[in-house]
């Protein structure tokens, strides 16, 4: 079989790239001053929503109502409170509806009703049934950061005592905005917490403080670039602003994950007496095509959220595809730019000595030592996993799918106040009007009819929704022109079951004219559509695309399939974890949040996509090693061995790392982050820790040397096409039986003979 040698490819790559390598940082520097410009203030103009499904029945018939009855649309809620008085007491009468004709004047501000002024048969519901508080309500105009910014301009005037009633404001825009305002304030904590954990755990890994600091670098690179090109994206586009969670959730953790393998792989090449460039070209030709594809396959992972038509979901897209290539491309361009500037001086300032007695003590995944000095630990965990394959991959899948059972149990909801701690102001009146208001103020469904009709098509329509099950009560019409508006209050929670039921029943009811539900129940009766639409295309074009990068890196049919398999087995934990504990409310108390007793719809799909594509990083940095092993040697039980003894510290001290991060966003104060950070550290620690290490050897095993196997045709492709962390390989059967080798530290020059011969 003739090679096809990609050296020349590889050797000018790596001669761009560390040619000039002073002029490439500071060619970074500017640039990362430079969006650091572009993306400042950039939350502030990030939305708070995208949650519904913009070409949705509900969506069309929400802005419809907007224009034609915007008075009908409340977004503002004033709780007023009479104290040991009633509401119908004549001083807080008085009072309330001069606070009722101030907000009526306010700039921005329309539709303002209020109890003391509501039609008879409405009042009831804006009336507290102990009667001590009441509500107003009124519609501020314009889009999110308008209306943000006339609720910070009205809100302290309002907010407080005045006379013998105390105010407390609620509403979407309220918990909209607040939300918008914690999860800023949560994320500047977080980063404060994470990078000096992050910096620690760094120099406990590499040992020198240098080798340390060059992860942070590149995360700083990504984050910031990501930042500049999310605030482009906000003119011509919405972008959510929970997706700013996952850019330093990303930007650090996989600056970490990449750093560590590159520099792992420089620092091999140097022990192995190589110089500063020739061995970051043997870096970048192994780990940093294994770089390469694990960005690829978790950009792939995020991008199947494109397909969704939430822009909460497209948002985490956006920001995800963007942090994961600038931190390849930081680690692939700036880092060895960086690496041929130290060269020995990456090892400096071994902070490590001071915490350690004995060297051997502790594994070091990053120096050019033997596997049997580094990962001892591995090497025994290896052995005993594959002398007991059956056991560990029967026990393993069983214990992984009896975590997920819980997630049978899901019941999906939307975003609401809950979200936000117990003592935010928006979510007390929330939880106040939920509590002590009959029905569902607030959560109600409106229809809007469409179409000319008299006055008896329309009481006659009334009449027959009103009789539908689940129905408290039906206002209107009010009629503009040939539109026409009801509201019907459900019986019970706004996005209960029997309200999402009522939906379709309002839907199925004929009418003399065109009519369109909404709601928030109807809102999420479609969100729920549209995801179950669009979900089998997001699954279908993960799989396939994650099939063919990661058959382009090991030339194997079977090795991808059980990576895709295993890694959607090692999601598991986390789906039953978010149920029984955001969902069930169990551990409420300890993590601080309030259990709406549902899942919102689209978590569960950024939830998959960001940890899918994790574990495959993951997986990728493991089956590559292992395929450089196989292809040196062609023992597929010592290859299994050596990957995961190469590769077992260094994964579990980038998961470790990684899921420090998410666990610093998981202390956010709302409730779906903190779901999101806490979430995707448990799917993180457990992939690192119980499938590569237990379920990736054991199903190895038991497939044997057939894991490496291909038709023809597609050996041929790979040959033409693939690449692998130990350069250009052959089929498994054309692997000669030489000996196999110890050596770690080997040049570039003797692993390029030991590729196969045909």
């Amino acid at each position: 079989m003739t090679e096809v040698n990609r050296t020349p490819r590889v050797g000018g790559w790596t001669r761009f790239v560390t040619a000039r390598p002073r002029l490439s940082l500071l060619a970074a520097l500017v640039l990362t001053a430079l969006a650091v410009l572009a993306g400042s203030g950039v939350a502030d103009r990030l939305g708070s929503g995208g949650w519904e499904d913009p070409d949705a029945e509900s969506t069309y018939a929400t802005r419809a109502l907007e224009r034609a009855f915007p008075d009908s649309q409340p977004n503002l809620v004033l709780l007023v409170g009479a104290g040991g008085a009633s509401v119908d007491d004549p001083a807080v009468a008085a009072e309330a509806n001069r606070l009722t004709e101030r907000l009526a004047a306010e700039p921005g501000v329309v539709g303002v009703g209020s109890y003391w002024r509501a039609d008879p048969a409405a009042a009831p519901a804006l009336r507290a049934t102990d009667g001590h508080e009441a509500l107003i309500a009124a519609r501020i105009t314009g889009d999110e950061k308008a209306m943000g910014e006339t609720l910070d301009r009205i809100a302290p005037s309002y907010r407080g005592a005045h006379g013998p009633v105390e105010v407390k404001i609620g509403g979407i825009v309220a918990v909209r905005h607040e939300m918008q305002t914690t999860i800023q304030e949560d994320l500047v904590r977080a980063e404060l917490i994470a990078l000096p954990i992050t910096l620690i755990l760094l120099v406990m890994v590499f040992g020198s403080a240098v080798a340390a600091l060059l992860p942070l670098g590149i995360g700083i690179v990504a984050i910031l670039g990501t930042n500049a090109i999310l605030s482009g994206l906000t003119a011509f586009t919405d972008v959510s602003v929970f997706a700013m969670n996952l850019t330093t959730a990303l930007g650090l953790g996989l600056a970490v994950d990449y750093a560590l393998f590159i520099v792992r792989r420089f620092r091999e090449e140097l022990a192995a007496g190589a110089d500063s460039r020739t061995a970051i070209g043997t870096t970048l030709r192994t780990a940093g095509r294994t770089v390469l594809f694990s960005a690829l396959t978790v950009a792939v992972s995020l991008a199947a959220m494109l397909v969704f038509p939430q822009y909460f979901l497209r948002s985490f897209a956006y920001a995800g595809m963007a942090v994961v290539l600038l931190a390849a491309a930081a680690a692939l361009i700036l880092l060895p730019a960086a690496l041929v500037l130290l060269g020995d001086r990456v090892n400096a300032l071994d902070l490590r000595r001071a915490f350690r007695r004995n060297r051997a003590e502790t594994p070091d995944a990053t120096t050019a030592s033997a596997p049997e000095e580094g990962g001892k630990g591995w090497g025994r965990t290896a052995d005993l996993v594959m002398r007991r394959a059956p056991f560990f991959a029967l026990g393993t899948t069983a214990v992984l799918v009896l975590l997920g059972l819980p997630f049978l149990g899901v019941k999906f909801g939307t975003a609401d106040d809950r979200q936000l701690p117990s003592s935010a102001e928006s979510h007390v009146v929330q939880q106040h009007i939920r509590d002590g208001f009959p029905g569902s103020p607030g959560g109600g469904l409106e229809i809007l009819a469409e179409g000319s009709a008299t006055p008896a098509q329309y009481a006659d329509y009334k009449q027959r929704i009103a009789a539908l099950p689940e129905v408290v009560r039906v206002d209107g019409p009010l009629v503009n022109g040939d539109k026409a508006y009801f509201t019907v209050l459900p019986d019970g929670e706004s996005v209960d079951e029997a309200a999402q039921s009522l939906v379709g029943d309002l839907r199925a009811t004929k009418a003399p004219f065109d009519t369109k539900v909404t709601g928030t129940a109807a809102v999420l009766v479609d969100s729920k559509h549209a995801i179950g639409a669009q979900l089998p295309w997001a699954l279908a074009f993960i799989a396939i695309v994650t099939l063919l990068l990661v058959f382009l890196l090991t030339g194997s049919v079977l090795v991808p399939l059980q990576a895709v398999l295993l890694n959607a087995l090692s999601l598991t934990a986390m789906f039953g974890a978010v149920v029984w504990v955001f969902q069930d409310g169990h551990l409420s108390g300890l993590l601080g949040f309030t259990s709406p007793g549902s899942i919102e719809t689209t978590l569960p799909v950024l939830m998959f996509c960001v940890a899918f594509g994790l574990s495959m990083d993951y997986g990728v940095f493991l089956l590559s090693r292992i395929k450089e092993e196989y292809d040196r040697t062609g023992d597929h039980d010592r290859a299994v061995r050596l990957g995961l003894t190469r590769t077992g510290g260094l994964i579990t001290a980038a998961a470790v790392i990684l899921a420090v991060v998410m666990v610093a966003i998981g202390t956010s104060r709302v409730t779906n982050t903190k779901m999101l950070g806490l979430g995707i550290a448990l799917a993180v620690v457990m992939d690192a820790m119980v499938v590569r290490s237990l379920l990736v050897p054991a199903i190895m095993r038991l497939t044997g040397r057939a894991t490496w196997w291909a038709p023809a045709p597609l050996r041929r492709f790979h040959d033409r096409f693939g690449v692998s962390e130990g350069g250009p390989t052959a089929p498994a059967e054309e692997i000669s039986g030489e000996e196999p080798r110890e050596e770690v530290g080997e040049t570039e020059e003797t692993r390029d003979k030991a590729t196969t011969r045909g």
